[in-house]
């Protein structure tokens, strides 16, 4: 694969996970998020803005090195099972900030921890599943808010 195609292969990657991490900007927690009883080990909000710029990063970063193997046509399922936890990861923010739905956002964590889960095992065979394993990191640090 050529240096081009690979530096825009890395931008395509990082493109799209911050494209899922969008939603972040569009539902803020607000004042319904900061009435909410939470336990006390919830982590302090200026926290999570920093940390998921670094998870979106290296998400994209671990797609892109199982993608390097042989782009969509050799690596389609584990690029497939990224895509789908990426998914999930997108749609957390929506349903718990957006549409103040913490029992349906915890549910669809469940679906998020399965989804991260099938990734790790996916993207096993690369060599990468400490860059993906940030994913379960960002999932953690997420429940205490549901």
């Amino acid at each position: 694969m050529s240096r081009g195609k690979m530096i825009l292969g890395l931008c395509g990657w990082l493109l799209l996970c911050f494209a899922a991490a969008s939603p972040g900007a569009v539902f803020m927690p607000g004042e319904w998020f900061a009435a909410l009883k939470k336990p006390a080990w919830n982590p302090p909000s200026w926290i999570f803005g920093p940390v998921w710029t670094a998870l979106y990063a290296m998400m994209a970063a671990a797609a892109w090195l199982v993608w390097q193997r042989g782009g969509w046509k050799e690596q389609r399922k584990p690029l497939l099972i990224f895509l789908a936890q990426l998914a999930f990861n997108a749609l957390w923010t929506p349903l718990f900030f957006g549409l103040h739905r913490p029992g349906v956002a915890f549910a669809e964590i469940v679906l998020l921890w399965l989804a991260i889960v099938a990734t790790l095992v996916a993207f096993r065979p690369h060599e990468c599943p400490v860059i993906s394993q940030t994913t379960s990191s960002g999932c953690n640090l997420v429940t205490p808010r549901n």
